[in-house]
């Protein structure tokens, strides 16, 4: 079977592409990620800014509260525990019965 009229164009292995729109679209890609990285910056700049006011207004710092917070879970767990070992049904233990086999 030859190639005859159905394809007088040779096969080729690649598409064929114009530079023009590629470069357009390259440099147009290009453009848009210098302006989210601008818009990235400025926000992160001003949450970051916002952050920080935040925390200088804050009665106790947060290093200091996370201090207080772990002395008082210290505390009251050591509490419970002793509370637990203290409790007159801690002093109960299982026994077990003996079974008799004649009723």
């Amino acid at each position: 079977m030859a190639n005859t009229d159905m394809n007088s164009q040779p096969a080729s292995s690649w598409p064929q592409v114009q530079s023009g729109p590629l470069i357009i679209g390259g440099v147009l890609i290009g453009i848009g990620t210098a302006v989210a990285l601008a818009g990235l910056a400025i926000a992160g700049t001003h949450v970051v800014n916002a952050t920080r006011a935040w925390i200088r207004e804050l009665e106790i710092p947060p290093s200091e509260l996370a201090k207080l917070k772990w002395e008082q879970a210290k505390t009251a767990a050591a509490s419970g525990a002793s509370t637990w070992r203290e409790h007159p049904n801690a002093k109960a233990r299982l026994v077990r019965r003996e079974h008799t086999h004649g009723h």
